[in-house]
């Protein structure tokens, strides 16, 4: 199987797309929560949220395809309207700390501007963590304080 979509990191140069025959696929540790995105002291002295799925993808995976993949094995993410907000979760250089970078959102059932985005056009790095914030069309629609709870 050949990937569509041409992953710049990989093959700069030459613009081909990914052969996923013979390129190995990278661990991609995707953490999820329901309506926000886990603050970034949780992955802070080696420690990770627990509800984690581990994908084995390509950098040339899109938005769209790892929000398919999390649909499979979630069944509350199922429902038409769902919102995935994606977010890349990577060590601070500078200090022993994580940092996080909203990269886009899909929506179950709809096409959007961020379906076509990939690891790679985001910067991902082999390592990084992405953060996944999945809101049902319900929860959108209810008025949020400021702690996060409704009204």
């Amino acid at each position: 199987m050949t990937s569509t979509i041409a992953a710049p990191s990989e093959n700069k140069s030459d613009g081909k797309p990914v052969d996923r025959e013979k390129t190995c696929p990278l661990l991609l540790r995707v953490f999820y929560n329901n309506d926000r995105h886990h603050p970034t002291m949780e992955f802070n002295r080696g420690n990770v949220p627990s509800t984690e799925l581990q994908i084995y993808t390509w950098l040339d995976a899109s938005l769209r395809e790892l929000t398919n993949l999390v649909i499979e094995v979630n069944k509350d993410a199922r429902r038409k309207g769902t919102v995935f907000d994606f977010a890349l979760v990577f060590p601070d250089l500078r200090s022993p700390i994580y940092r996080m970078r909203d990269i886009g959102s899909t929506t179950s059932g709809q096409k959007g501007p961020d379906d076509n985005k990939t690891l790679a056009s985001v910067r991902f790095q082999i390592g990084d963590y992405l953060d996944i914030a999945i809101s049902s069309p319900q929860s959108r629609s209810i008025p949020r304080r400021s702690g996060g709870r409704p009204f």
